[in-house]
């Protein structure tokens, strides 16, 4: 998704991809603020996912200095998805994110050009989050299903937000993973 884009559509969806991450990051912050403490923790670290795969995904780059910052800032969501694991595997995800990220800006860092890493890690990378966003969708389309429906339109549970939420950043993983 880095570099000048050489077509509308690719802008166009680049730069939806880009609204996509910056609104689950906005949802997430405003979880980190909402949440009891215990869940404070991996909403802030889906939060710094959201944003910074709406940097990365931006059309013209990041500049030159972009994924030196990038990785520094996905290698401290690396951290403290490791710190999240205390609390149990269940944030083994936020680990595989935050190593991905890193992984990408690490790809596009100056010297290493846009030959990408190493296909196998790109490769299994691609495996993981297609499994993920087909087993995300799967949940949320079967968490809903007897949610009680009101006048004004269907009911959703902050649950189910933080679902969607969670399924966009690993679809928008999907699209920025085959770029490098």
């Amino acid at each position: 998704m880095h570099g000048p884009t050489t077509s509308l559509p690719a802008s166009v969806s680049a730069w939806l991809l880009v609204l996509l991450c910056l609104a689950s990051g906005a949802y997430c912050v405003r979880r980190v603020r909402r949440s009891a403490r215990e869940a404070r923790g991996a909403a802030a670290g889906e939060a710094v996912m959201g944003f910074g795969m709406a940097v990365m995904a931006v059309p013209s780059g990041v500049g030159p200095w972009g994924p030196g910052i990038l990785l520094a800032v996905f290698c401290g969501a690396v951290l403290h998805a490791v710190w999240l694991l205390r609390g149990g595997m269940h944030h083994a995800h936020h680990l595989v994110g935050s190593l991905a990220m890193a992984y990408m800006a690490l790809t596009t860092a100056p010297g290493h050009g846009h030959g990408g890493g190493p296909p196998l890690v790109t490769g299994a990378l691609l495996l993981y989050f297609a499994g993920y966003v087909l087993l995300g969708g799967a949940r949320l389309v079967t968490a809903g299903g007897g949610a009680p429906q009101l006048a004004g339109g269907p009911q959703v549970s902050p649950a189910e937000l933080t679902r969607a939420c969670r399924l966009a950043m690993g679809i928008g993983m999907l699209a920025m993973l085959p770029g490098l």
